[in-house]
């Protein structure tokens, strides 16, 4: 489906605008779906669970607390994600693998990359409300991000 944020904001302005200047990373430069949450913090545990199983078209939002020390996305969950058919990642933290993410189909929108991966010590929190600055993401939001940025809406803003 062709859209570009800025329409779909002027369309639609009660959707909120995600204030992050996102690094844009997959063959997908555009992504739309419903979202899934996850809020960890320099722990990928749950990243891996979840792009472990099928994403149906979704989002997954990921809540790194803005941390660029250790990355929540490499290249083999990036691609495991693609496989289990999920259309996109935003990560609000680092990823790493960039130049095999960007030969991967899918769309990932992170603040930074870092070559340092996690330590997997089974941490964090799945399906759950996030709060990101003033923006609030729940479960089941939809979610479009292209190269001008990130909106969130509680309905669909496509036909």
């Amino acid at each position: 489906m062709d859209f570009t944020t800025p329409d779909l904001s002027d369309s639609a302005p009660e959707a909120r605008a995600l204030a992050y200047q996102f690094q844009s990373f997959g063959l997908r430069e555009r992504f739309f779906g419903q979202v899934e949450t996850i809020a960890c913090f320099e722990d990928n545990s749950r990243v891996a669970e979840a792009v472990a199983e099928a994403g149906r078209g979704r989002v997954l939002v990921v809540d790194g607390q803005g941390s660029l020390k250790r990355s929540l996305l490499g290249d083999n969950l990036a691609q495991k994600a693609a496989d289990n058919g999920w259309v996109g990642l935003v990560i609000m933290g680092a990823i790493r693998d960039v130049e095999i993410i960007d030969t991967i189909d899918i769309g990932v929108k992170a603040l930074g990359v870092i070559p340092v991966k996690t330590e997997k010590q089974d941490r964090g929190d799945r399906h759950i409300e996030l709060l990101l600055r003033e923006v609030t993401i729940r479960p089941e939001d939809w979610l479009y991000a292209d190269r001008n940025g990130v909106l969130v809406s509680s309905s669909s803003l496509t036909a």
